[in-house]
């Protein structure tokens, strides 16, 4: 990067991945063809520039992630260091009750192994342990 001004944005896609909102670079690019990456208001190509300042709409994994970026960064970088580059304005997930007592995070994955075998014992019937 000898430009300067190089050095003060960088790609959407490559951001994506280095702030680790996404896991591949490829995935990024496929989400901003998919027109579900939106920067500053307007659809983005995998090629649209950010800088310090802009806002990033995206929709990834059934999630609306809404992140302003703070420090436009190119190679992908550890999650604590990954946190710092941007500031995030996501609404909360969304949480539904499955049973009494029992919660599922949209967006969690698969259950824990514990939370599914009470998730068999309701379906069955039976007691469940305190």
């Amino acid at each position: 990067m000898t430009d300067a001004r190089a050095a003060d944005e960088t790609r959407i896609d490559r951001w994506l991945c280095a702030v680790r909102l996404v896991k591949t670079r490829p995935l990024a690019t496929r989400l901003c063809e998919a027109g579900h990456v939106r920067v500053n208001g307007s659809p983005a190509k995998p090629s649209t520039k950010v800088r310090a300042g802009d806002r990033v709409e995206a929709f990834i994994a059934d999630r609306e992630r809404i992140v302003e970026v703070v420090r436009p960064i190119e190679s992908r970088v550890g999650a604590p260091v990954a946190v710092t580059c941007y500031v995030d304005h996501s609404p909360p997930p969304i949480v539904t009750e499955i049973r009494p007592g029992i919660l599922a995070v949209r967006g969690e994955g698969r259950p824990s192994k514990r939370l599914r075998r009470e998730l068999e014992r309701l379906r069955r019937g039976g007691s469940t342990k305190a």
